[in-house]
């Protein structure tokens, strides 16, 4: 579906204009959502910041997510997967603290000496390179609307169908170029999907493309 992260930006800049989906920000989750982030902030006239959050794994699988945790503390659990296998809450509290900590650390990477960010009355739209569980864009869409942002549109390249649906209480919008019924990974949509490294990060903050 995608060259790589620059041309998701363009198809999914393309699609929020066709939707006429105006913002005074665009807040990308790193590492990924920043070279996307960065097309989309450019092609809607708006300023590119970040926002942190980390998914919590389970116990015998970290890459298996039963919530996340936002840089903020807001947290998200899927409460079926946690009753299913009886996850304690012990290790849940546990992990939220741990977790919370590397996002904060992600945004203070980032953000450097910058004052927070004020979203009180801003129309915010949060960017990723793509979406699979949406725990991580879940946090992130309850974070930026207890900031009292005006409006928050969860914007990605590729998500599934279920996802895109469970976000939509999430958010004012949800706004996906392709829904595959048939989901594994958000690199499969790419042709070209290397790990962004710290430099091209920054260089995406500091760059307007």
């Amino acid at each position: 579906m995608f060259k790589d992260r620059t041309d998701a930006g363009h198809q999914l800049a393309d699609l929020l204009r066709d939707h006429d989906i105006e913002a005074d920000l665009v807040l990308a989750i790193p590492r990924g959502g920043l070279p996307v982030g960065r097309v989309v902030a450019d092609r809607l006239n708006a300023q590119l910041d970040v926002v942190s959050a980390r998914k919590l794994g389970a116990p015998w699988n970290q890459e298996l997510a039963i919530g996340a945790v936002a840089s903020d503390g807001t947290v998200w659990l899927n409460d079926s997967l946690v009753a299913q296998f009886r996850i304690r809450e012990s290790y849940i509290t546990d992990q939220i603290g741990r977790q919370r900590e590397v996002a904060k650390e992600k945004l203070k990477r980032y953000r450097g000496d910058r004052p927070p960010l004020d979203l009180r009355g801003k129309r915010v739209v949060i960017v990723d390179d793509g979406i699979a569980t949406g725990a991580t864009m879940t946090v992130c869409a309850r974070q930026v609307r207890n900031a009292d942002a005006e409006r928050v549109v969860v914007a990605a390249p590729v998500a599934p169908p279920d996802t895109v649906e469970r976000l939509h209480s999430e958010a004012d919008e949800v706004i996906c170029v392709g829904t595959p019924p048939y989901f594994g990974a958000v690199g499969e949509f790419y042709e070209l999907f290397e790990q962004v490294s710290d430099d091209r990060a920054e260089a995406c903050l500091s760059d307007r493309e």
